[in-house]
């Protein structure tokens, strides 16, 4: 019932611009809850170099359902994820992302990566930062999967910094097909940004690894085979 009340106020405020900026204050009001509810205590810590107000494209490690209210409920500041499509499916947890500005993309569909990056961009433009899980899906094990080029690229022609995320623990809360939830601690850690500038277009496989590097570190993964994204 709460949760329902909370997906109708955040259809309502919608409404209110810039839109999202009010569903994603009432978003994150509904992931602590669902947090609490679930008897999950999330531990967070944000690297001193983060600035408040500033944009950026922050990428994560992927395990569990759970990954997405952990990351409403303790990002720094304002954000917009991609999320797969199915997602946005789902009676009240949908609406609230179709609500909160949230961009759907459908990875069986490539022709639909265009309209996705053009959406995640004309976010970015307009100040707010983007959160992308490079993986593409939940990983089963501990060693990251291969990492897409979406967000790197994002991050690279908008000449925004990336954040490292790394989340121990949320596999262990629910892993991927599974519908079991078990009480427990995630630790989420917001890394220093990375200046793609540095890098470049040339030098994107260099700035995959140092990602994957800083991202399976506080995530306690192997960052496995780094691959050309």
């Amino acid at each position: 019932m709460g949760s329902t009340l909370l997906a109708v106020v955040t259809l309502l405020v919608a409404w209110i611009p810039p839109r999202g900026t009010w569903s994603f204050a009432v978003m994150r009001i509904w992931s602590s809850s669902v947090l609490a509810a679930s008897l999950v205590r999330v531990e967070v810590h944000y690297a001193p170099e983060l600035e408040p107000g500033k944009s950026y494209v922050f990428l994560a490690n992927h395990q569990s359902l759970f990954d997405i209210p952990v990351l409403i409920a303790t990002s720094p500041g304002q954000i917009r994820m991609v999320a797969k499509r199915s997602l946005f499916q789902i009676p009240v947890f949908g609406w609230a992302l179709w609500a909160g500005g949230f961009i759907p993309v459908d990875r069986a569909d490539r022709s639909s990566a265009t309209q996705t990056f053009a959406s995640a961009f004309a976010r970015l433009r307009q100040g707010t930062s983007m959160l992308l899980f490079p993986e593409g899906t939940r990983s089963l094990d501990d060693t990251l999967l291969p990492f897409q080029r979406g967000g790197f690229l994002l991050a690279l022609k908008s000449g925004l910094p990336i954040v490292p995320v790394g989340i121990r623990g949320s596999r262990a809360i629910q892993g991927k097909s599974s519908f079991a939830i078990h009480p427990g601690i995630v630790t989420v850690t917001y890394g220093a940004p990375i200046d793609t500038a540095a890098y470049g277009l040339r030098r994107k496989k260099e700035l995959t690894a140092e990602v994957r590097r800083r991202i399976a570190g506080p995530a306690g993964l192997d960052p496995g085979e780094i691959s050309e994204v």
